[in-house]
């Protein structure tokens, strides 16, 4: 495990972001010449230690596709192409030696040391604020509980065990150490470490500008609650209650501080502001994921990054893979059938999510288009009814559903945005839309969960939080507080964003052997006529596009910990049971 836990300080990348609002703390260099205890003396010191949290943000095994094959496992999704390792993950086939992802185990672990850094050094340095000593021991406590909070779910249980334990207090001698006997060990120290950040970081409203992305007090409650939410499968009664505390720590703030769901503003004038099938006003959802709205009303916390080669290039990874030529076209993370049928009629959050054949694709104030070209999706070339609009025709589509992820990309329609706004390079798709991992929305969705597994179906509060989500979303506020109607509100409102995983709510809710035991489809590019219109997209014949898979509720529960992981540990970190 030393060669694991070790931190190597020198290891450290050099990147350079340039984006207004957060880019000091993601511009950072090497630091320390390798011994911990001579670096972390001055002010300079600890503002560059805490920059460091942020590496792990441009690593594909962690913020492109690496963590997200383990999400593609879900009923959510399929790839566009074919990739062996992640096909065996999907199928769970996979062997515990396949691909890179000893990758995300050690970012990961690197962020928990540089947090035990923090929290073993700053205390000890008289030379600082006592606010900057605050602000940076709070981000040590949340970096570390954030960091077990990324792994645990993944790799650790109730049977295996959970993720290796290692405090400020942990000697290089003692880092051998093996796994705690249950994964609950690392949610109540990650619920503990949030608890302290949350004392000691700013509120939102205290942030400069320049320091929005770095960690806040709701950021610590919201991560915490998460935490709950995953523990609670174990014990209901401990964990659900945690849950509604974090949230109501975040609903009941007040002023500046006050996070809510995000509405357009009123000066939009977007084309889908009609009202929808219930005769309801059509809110614009997909409004919440423009980089304008980085840090909405809505916003608790998102990975960022820039044009340059910096950040997350998360959003670019589900292009069609061939049908946009200019750009990448890898066609990874692909909508199913099965989720464009979860959303009800009327739900604005299908079409800002997923893209089908007819559709347009068009910045929404009319500027700019996807990647410099603006388009019927999957129209016939000789289409008269569309060639008037001056748009490009005959799009075909090669997702294996003929279904588009949409939700992460309105930073492709931005007019001129190569360079700008996200990365030239077609293999690395930074740019400066927020990577989602948490957002107000989730709080009322989690609470909304605690609330009806501890009362009973149809509680009142309940009802109100999840009609919240509704009205949002352009639907009747009928929500009957149901466990199905909890789940199916949580899929619809979540699906695509990056770290709400569909596969782990599935897993903890004992539902992923049913699920996973029936096959996922996809469409026919097939068109109707509604009125004058030819071209509606008609979803009547549908294809199978991966047959059904057998999980193992017992095996399946987490994967595999990577062999190599295993072998540097010399065997002390045992592997997860039938691995």
């Amino acid at each position: 495990m030393k060669n694991i836990l070790k931190y190597n300080t020198g290891l450290l990348l050099t990147m350079v972001l340039s984006f207004a609002g957060c880019s000091d703390f993601l511009e950072y260099q090497q630091y320390g010449p390798g011994d911990s205890e001579s670096f972390w003396k001055t002010e300079a010191d600890v503002r560059k230690g805490l920059d460091a949290f942020y590496e792990y943000t441009s690593i594909e095994e962690c913020t492109g596709r690496g963590t997200f094959w383990y999400e593609n496992c879900s009923d959510n999704m399929v790839t566009g192409r074919i990739h062996v390792v992640s096909d065996g993950i999907k199928n769970f086939t996979q062997g515990a030696s396949d691909g890179s992802f000893a990758t995300t185990w050690n970012e990961m672990v690197r962020v928990i040391t540089k947090a035990n850094d923090v929290l073993r050094y700053v205390p000890k340095i008289e030379t600082i604020s006592p606010e900057l000593k605050d602000n940076a021991v709070g981000q040590g406590y949340f970096f570390r509980g954030y960091g077990y909070l990324w792994l645990s779910p993944w790799y650790g249980d109730n049977r295996n065990g959970g993720i290796p334990i290692i405090t400020e207090e942990t000697t290089i001698d003692e880092l051998d150490a093996p796994r705690p006997a249950s994964v609950l060990e690392n949610y109540d120290m990650i619920i503990a470490d949030l608890r302290k950040a949350g004392e000691l970081l700013p509120s939102w409203s205290q942030l400069t500008p320049a320091e929005q992305g770095r960690p806040h007090k709701t950021a610590a409650w919201a991560f915490a609650a998460r935490a709950a939410l995953y523990a609670a499968e174990y014990d209901e009664a401990k964990y659900y209650p945690i849950v509604i505390e974090m949230c109501d720590k975040i609903i009941n703030l007040t002023g500046a501080d006050k996070r809510e769901l995000h509405y357009l503003a009123a000066d939009h004038d977007f084309a889908d502001k009609a009202t929808n099938s219930y005769g309801l006003p059509a809110s614009n959802f997909s409004d919440l994921f423009r980089m304008e709205n980085n840090f909405s009303k809505e916003y608790i916390y998102s990975i960022m990054g820039s044009e340059l080669r910096s950040g997350p290039k998360f959003h670019g990874m589900s292009f069609d893979n061939g049908g946009f030529s200019g750009f990448n076209t890898w066609g990874y993370f692909t909508p199913t059938a099965e989720l464009y049928e979860a959303f009800e009629p009327g739900d604005a959050r299908r079409d800002a999510t997923i893209m089908a054949p007819g559709q347009r694709i068009v910045h929404p104030t009319g500027a700019g288009s996807l990647v410099g070209r603006e388009i019927w999706l999957g129209v016939p070339g000789n289409a008269p009814e569309r060639a008037t609009e001056g748009i490009t025709l005959g799009e075909t589509t090669s997702s294996p559903t003929n279904l588009l992820n949409r939700k992460m990309h309105s930073i492709f329609e931005v007019e001129n945005g190569y360079g700008t706004v996200y990365n030239t390079s077609g293999d690395f798709q930074s740019n400066r839309l927020g990577t989602v991992v948490m957002r107000y929305a989730d709080v009322l969705l989690m609470k909304a969960e605690a609330l009806i597994w501890t009362n009973g179906e149809g509680d009142g509060e309940a009802k109100a939080l999840l009609n919240q989500i509704r009205k949002r979303a352009g639907l009747p506020e009928n929500s009957p507080a149901t466990k199905a109607a909890l789940k199916n509100e949580r899929r619809c409102e979540l699906a695509f964003e990056f770290l709400p995983s569909r596969h782990i709510d599935l897993v903890r809710w004992g539902d992923a052997k049913e699920i996973y035991s029936k096959a996922l489809h996809g469409y026919a590019v097939k068109f109707k006529k509604v009125g004058d219109d030819p071209y509606v997209f008609d979803n009547s014949e549908k294809t199978v596009v991966w047959p059904a898979r057998n999980f193992d509720p017992v095996k399946n529960h987490v994967f595999p910990i990577h062999t190599s992981i295993i072998v540097k540990s010399q065997d002390i970190l045992k592997q997860n049971e039938g691995w």
